[in-house]
């Protein structure tokens, strides 16, 4: 996987894990939520359910009130003519009245009349609940409700149904009515289809907001990934061509310093050593003034080719360290130029690693071309100190500033301060420019990650260098 597609996982993973778990979490609320609201529903409708079948009892009650009060126990009569009554007493499609007495046989049943005359003690529904016995034993505590399954008079087909019994305790019957449910039943399976319908569509809509932002997203990265790609390639073609451009500039550098330097300098040797020659053929004494000639000329072309090569790499800072190196640097600038040089460092005994007396050193190299060439400076001055934070480099001059510098037209000012802070970028570090008409200031600092840890050293006059 490349950094784009590693960076789209990153992104989506949470998303969708966040989305997932949204989803699931509302699915099961509203699921919740909609479970209490039909339970609720259908505890009202029973309720109602129940209320209209005391309703029917009461009825029931004071069509033969009359009859059942003043008739003693025994009255036949009497009983006949409330059987009569209750039979009489339909409503709706299914509805009736029903009397068992306490033995368990029927006496009245006008929708079902092959249970009339039969004993039905121990009569249950299909799924075993006890009809006969458990209407009976209400009637007997003095009312109450029963649930089971029963023929629905209407279609044939087994429905649940709930009663309402009371006892007539002087006769000793169980009577009471009942209504069936099934309306009831499919009223709440209806609501739960439209919850589960909901929730589907809930989850729909979830998982469609979910994919047009992973698709908002996958946008959005390519499009960024892709400005960003092209921005990376050009900074990177810019830099290339710095590198290159830096690269021409040493070896032009490099070749005027061989040419203007070191090339007259042999030439003129060689014209020294072709006029001696010449001299001490014909006898002449003046030969040896120009030997002597030569020779000073061979050692300006040695301590040249010195020169150069320090600039490129200077010897002392592999075998001195970097304190030396920067005090043979700030001298050898203030001979070259006349400027007032000053070098202030203590020595510290944590040590800094290559990269850091490399980087540093060319910071200081960097800001002291800088100097000669824009800044007019009559006075610069370089600390090199250590601390708690790492080590820093302070390089001062009363020159003119940076800001009039860049006012004039000049290509390498701008050019040096970039590479000085790339160069402390690279070490973690930081590169601090102050500036005015009466002068500038540059701080570079390298953190303690570039300090190696103190040697052990068995000659307490030894120093350590920087």
């Amino acid at each position: 996987m490349n950094y784009g597609q590693k960076l789209f996982l990153i992104t989506t993973l949470p998303f969708l894990a966040a989305a997932v778990l949204v989803s699931v979490l509302v699915t099961l609320q509203s699921r919740q939520l909609a479970e209490r609201e039909i339970h609720q529903l259908e505890r009202q409708l029973i309720d109602a359910k129940r209320a209209e079948l005391k309703n029917y009892i009461s009825i029931a009650r004071n069509a033969v009130v009359n009859v059942y009060g003043r008739a003693a126990p025994d009255d036949e009569v009497a009983k006949l003519l409330v059987t009569q009554t209750l039979s009489a007493m339909l409503y709706g499609q299914d509805g009736y009245f029903f009397v068992y007495d306490y033995a368990g046989n029927n006496l009245v049943s006008p929708r079902e009349t092959d249970l009339i005359g039969a004993n039905w003690r121990g009569l249950t529904d299909p799924n075993g609940v006890s009809v006969t016995d458990e209407l009976i034993r209400l009637a007997r505590s003095g009312g109450g409700y029963h649930s089971y399954d029963w023929p629905k008079p209407s279609t044939g087909e087994i429905a649940r149904m709930i009663t309402y019994v009371i006892g007539y305790q002087d006769w000793r019957w169980a009577v009471g009515t009942g209504v069936f449910v099934d309306d009831v039943l499919a009223t709440v399976a209806a609501a739960r289809d439209q919850v589960e319908a909901r929730v589907e569509r809930t989850f729909l809509y979830i998982g469609a907001i979910t994919l047009a932002a992973l698709l908002l997203v996958f946008g959005s990265g390519l499009f960024i990934t892709i400005r960003e790609r092209r921005l990376a390639d050009a900074k990177l073609k810019k830099l290339t061509q710095r590198v290159f451009d830096a690269q021409e500039e040493e070896r032009s550098r490099v070749a005027r310093e061989l040419h203007d330097g070191i090339s007259q300098i042999l030439v003129g040797v060689r014209y020294a050593l072709d006029i001696a020659k010449r001299r001490l053929a014909s006898g002449d004494a003046r030969a040896e003034s120009d030997l002597d000639r030569g020779i000073a000329h061979l050692s300006g072309a040695i301590h040249e080719v010195r020169r150069i090569s320090r600039d490129l790499r200077p010897g002392a800072l592999d075998d001195l360290g970097l304190g030396p190196a920067l005090k043979a640097l700030i001298e050898d600038f203030g001979q070259r130029t006349g400027v007032a040089t000053e070098f202030d460092t203590v020595v510290f005994r944590n040590r800094l690693d290559d990269e850091a007396k490399i980087a540093l050193y060319r910071v200081a190299q960097e800001a002291l071309t800088n100097i000669e060439r824009h800044s007019r400076a009559n006075t610069v001055s370089i600390a090199l100190r250590g601390h708690s934070r790492g080590a820093t480099l302070r390089i001062s001059d009363d020159g003119k500033g940076i800001e009039a510098t860049r006012s004039a037209p000049s290509t390498g000012a701008g050019l040096g301060l970039r590479n000085m802070q790339e160069r402390v970028e690279q070490l973690d570090g930081t590169l601090r420019i102050l500036s005015a008409n009466s002068g500038t200031v540059i701080e570079a600092t390298v953190p303690l990650t570039h300090l190696l840890p103190p040697e052990d050293r068995s000659d307490s006059h030894t120093k350590a260098n920087a």
